[in-house]
């Protein structure tokens, strides 16, 4: 049968095809008025997108280098900070901490897993110069408590709050000026549908401030430096200019999607990923599939924990060789014991129905059980409807 490649790992994620035709045509020097002008435009709109008064910049890197960035630029050698890990990319925030040089202690909780508010609160004390954690492990699938640890992390008025929101931003509620988020970092391969490339964030007046006592070397990173080169609506160092076209593309999407409302449309995008989520964890379930993080189940993606009968990478091998279709393996030592379905973006319902009757064959291939063709799709069509109920009831 033909094949057709598609992917559903939780980034690169599908590309939107506007997004594509202005990356192709855009050819603009980064020193011109033109692009001074679509520079502009995109951290406006980033501003709405990601909710927020604050300052966002935008750097040309993958999303670990504005993780790299709120290290270098909030911290002193020698300074405690706390990182709530759960997964590779929490232990990610630990390595970088480390890098430069920082005391690191950790709260935390087995891959699958999230913290409990009690655990994080027994770590915090006016020691801490900052906190760092991820919205979404999209390691694991779980989805941490963003607004809860906020909270307490704003009963010390000298600690900043970093959040790695990375696959967060566009599939989760963030409301980070009111829970009082001081950076939260984004990538351009996730919700806004593009490349890697781009990494952006919003940066508080706090964070702003801290930035002019902290010690550690920077330069490539340097936000303040960045700052200034935004006020005159330029970057630092050469942007990947066509990656910035098809950010004002994918932006201007999702404008037109909430009818000429940018947030309205980041809030259909959310809801899109939430349902989708729900209906591929009622579609696993129908199979007897397990969960991997079915206590904080992320809308980002779903982690799916492999069947004795047959390994995640041979799952994996399966979807491409079988459909084209690229799923996520486990990351390091979880290799082989879990598979991720991302639902992140352009994605939809067909994708969600396709995905999931391409994993009923995958399991009747490889496990040899007797598989009901269609109770998968089935559970979640079910969820959908349901959810199609509730949308017109509250109307």
């Amino acid at each position: 049968m033909l094949k057709k490649n598609r992917l559903f790992t939780p980034g690169p994620t599908p590309l939107l095809p506007s997004a594509q035709t202005a990356m192709a045509a855009y050819g603009m020097h980064h020193r011109t008025a033109d692009f001074r002008a679509l520079f502009t435009r995109v951290l406006t709109d980033l501003k709405e997108f990601v909710g927020t008064k604050n300052d966002v910049l935008v750097l040309t890197s993958s999303g670990t280098g504005f993780m790299e960035a709120a290290i270098s630029n909030l911290t002193s050698p020698g300074d405690k900070v706390l990182v709530l890990t759960a997964g590779k990319f929490g232990e990610r925030w630990t390595s970088l901490a480390r890098a430069f040089s920082c005391a690191v202690d950790t709260v935390t909780a087995p891959y699958g897993e999230t913290f409990t508010l009690e655990a994080v609160r027994s770590k915090l004390t006016p020691e801490i110069r900052a906190v760092y954690l991820q919205a979404t492990e999209s390691s694991t699938g779980a989805r941490h408590d963003v607004e809860g640890i906020a909270k307490l992390v704003r009963a010390l008025p000298d600690t900043l709050l970093i959040v790695d929101a990375i696959t967060g931003l566009g599939t989760t509620h963030l409301d980070i000026d009111a829970w009082g988020v001081d950076v939260i970092i984004g990538g351009s391969q996730k919700a806004l549908m593009i490349p890697p490339g781009l990494a952006y964030g919003a940066v508080s007046e706090r964070a702003w401030q801290r930035m002019e006592t902290t010690k550690s070397p920077r330069y490539y990173f340097d936000l303040r430096k960045e700052r200034k080169a935004a006020a005159k609506a330029e970057t630092s160092y050469t942007p990947a200019t066509s990656l910035f076209a098809g950010l004002a593309s994918a932006l201007d999407h999702l404008r037109q999607t909430g009818d000429g409302n940018l947030a309205k449309g980041r809030d259909a995008l959310i809801a899109n990923a939430e349902l989708c989520a729900a209906m591929t964890r009622a579609g696993v379930e129908a199979l007897g599939l397990k969960l991997f993080a079915p206590s904080a189940p992320a809308a980002a993606l779903t982690a799916v924990a492999a069947p004795a009968a047959a390994d995640s990478t041979t799952i994996c091998k399966h979807f491409r060789d079988q459909f084209g279709a690229v799923v996520a393996n486990g990351q390091a030592e979880m290799k082989g014991q879990l598979f991720r379905i991302a639902h992140i973006g352009y994605y939809d319902y067909l994708d969600t129905v396709g995905v999931l009757a391409a994993l009923e064959q995958v399991i009747a291939d490889l496990t040899g059980k007797k598989v009901e063709f269609g109770s998968a799709v089935k559970a979640a069509q079910e969820v959908y409807a349901r959810g199609r109920q509730s949308a017109v009831g509250g109307r």
